[in-house]
């Protein structure tokens, strides 16, 4: 089984992840900018950190085997902080570098006007950069939320074949489908989908234009909740041309869209600024790769 996981914030895991998710099948991640867990207090922690999801974590990555890329943005969860917004000036010197396959994630948190004015800006910035977007439907009145996403999406120059509506639910998910828009699904231990409800609506709505992640962080969650799902499709019958489809082609073929996804991994260097993530060579030899395409 080949699992790409587009949507999980590896910044906040260890080697030992990266290393459980090669063996289970994991050829391929992007990490979608994100919030810190605590406020940003200027837009130089954002840029620090963009940096380095465009350094220091492909390079994490591929001491195991896997090919990383990112999505930028100015979050949904900062949108509203004055301190935060200037980042959407430098957003653009981004958005060019080749490890960028969307602009995300963006989207809501609160519905506020702020947020409005930031997805509205960003989604602008994907369609002048061509690349798709990724879009974080909020975690509360989810249906209410969608709507109002799907409003700016539709007043935006970028069309909904580019636009991936993330988190979504069973409240959610039909009215997402005919928008259009690719349907993403974040699934947790306690929280959002688990695998026994994503399977349930795999059976409902088909496997088109669906992506499966584990958007894992550092709250509790499962970087394996991918491998997880398709095992769980192939106990419920579906064909591993199903499970391929949503857990490999479906993520290749949204990301695809910006041109700029890279499968192939050369052999990884020994350090990344000096510094390397190794403690000697791993007995299975996952320090070189390539992920299939």
């Amino acid at each position: 089984m080949r699992i790409f996981d587009p949507h999980i914030h590896m910044t906040s895991r260890t080697t030992d992840d990266y290393e459980a998710m090669h063996a289970a099948g994991v050829r391929a991640v992007v990490e979608p900018s994100f919030w810190l867990g605590q406020p940003r207090t200027s837009p130089a922690s954002f840029l620090d950190y963009f940096d380095s999801l465009l350094g220091w974590e492909p390079f994490r990555a591929a001491q195991y085997g896997i090919a990383h890329h990112c999505t930028l943005a100015l979050n949904p969860k900062e949108a509203g902080d004055p301190r935060c917004v200037p980042v959407l000036d430098e957003l653009p010197r981004y958005l060019v570098k080749d490890q960028v396959v969307a602009v995300g994630e963006i989207g809501y948190d609160s519905m506020t006007p702020a947020e409005d004015t930031a997805l509205a800006v960003q989604l602008q910035l994907a369609a002048d950069h061509q690349l798709p977007a990724l879009v974080h439907t909020p975690h509360r009145d989810k249906p209410a939320g969608l709507r109002r996403t799907l409003d700016v999406v539709r007043e935006s120059a970028l069309p909904p074949e580019r636009v991936l509506v993330d988190h979504l639910n069973e409240t959610t998910v039909k009215e997402a489908k005919d928008s259009g828009c690719w349907l993403g699904f974040s699934v947790y231990p306690d929280t959002k989908m688990d695998e026994q409800r994503m399977v349930a609506i795999l059976r409902e709505y088909g496997p088109e234009q669906v992506l499966v992640n584990s958007a894992a962080d550092w709250g509790r969650s499962d970087p394996l909740k991918t491998r997880r799902v398709g095992d769980l499709m192939l106990a419920e019958d579906f064909t591993e041309d199903d499970v391929d489809r949503v857990l490999w082609r479906n993520p290749v073929a949204f990301y695809g869209l910006s041109g700029r996804l890279n499968l192939d991994l050369a052999a990884p260097g020994t350090t990344h600024e000096g510094n390397s993530v190794l403690r000697g060579v791993p007995k299975d030899g996952t320090t070189t790769g390539t992920a299939e395409a």
